[in-house]
């Protein structure tokens, strides 16, 4: 029987989310409550190659050291309370492209939790039509971590991002 692996979905509120996480799940998702919390949960399941992974949608959020708004600091302690405590065996990270500047600083932090990341570069459709074109080669050498262009909305480069994601798992988790 093959290995059950988690990827945690993480990004900013309104990058597509949840549009890349019905694209892998399909229907099979089921969504509760966070523990004491009143923010939602979502995990599905994806079966790629024979191999399922549990997908875990985190609550949006900018930092997962927010300090504002008190539903801010929610959605940021629970994000980074999963990758600490559950260790999923990936972050994938949904970025908006027409607003990477902004996005890049979540990137940033769970890269330095030491986790293995992809980024999917969303709505790189936007990007292009407002003249933003992004090196994505050298935005991944800069991170050390696989980026993938999508336009979840359409279904573009979710192709690319499954072989992307089960190409990514570290080998020691499939041990």
């Amino acid at each position: 029987m093959a290995t059950q692996h988690t990827i945690a979905l993480a990004g900013n509120p309104n990058t597509g989310k949840s549009t890349i996480f019905n694209a892998l799940t399909g229907s099979r998702q089921h969504v509760g409550n966070w523990p004491g919390k009143t923010v939602e949960k979502k995990e599905g399941t994806w079966l790629h190659n024979g191999t399922p992974y549990t997908i875990v949608d985190l609550p949006g959020t900018y930092s997962l050291t927010a300090y504002s708004m008190e539903s801010a600091r929610q959605c940021a302690v629970i994000a980074r309370d999963f990758v600490i405590n559950e260790q999923p065996d990936l972050v994938l990270v949904v970025v908006d492209a027409a607003n990477l500047e902004r996005n890049l600083y979540l990137v940033v932090q769970i890269l330095e939790m030491g986790v293995q990341v992809v980024v999917a570069l969303n709505m790189s459709d936007i990007a292009q039509t407002r003249g933003l074109n992004i090196d994505v080669p050298r935005l991944s050498q800069a991170l050390g971590a696989p980026v993938v262009p999508t336009v979840a909305s359409k279904g573009t480069g979710l192709d690319k991002l499954k072989a992307v994601l089960a190409d990514s798992i570290p080998v020691a988790a499939s041990a």
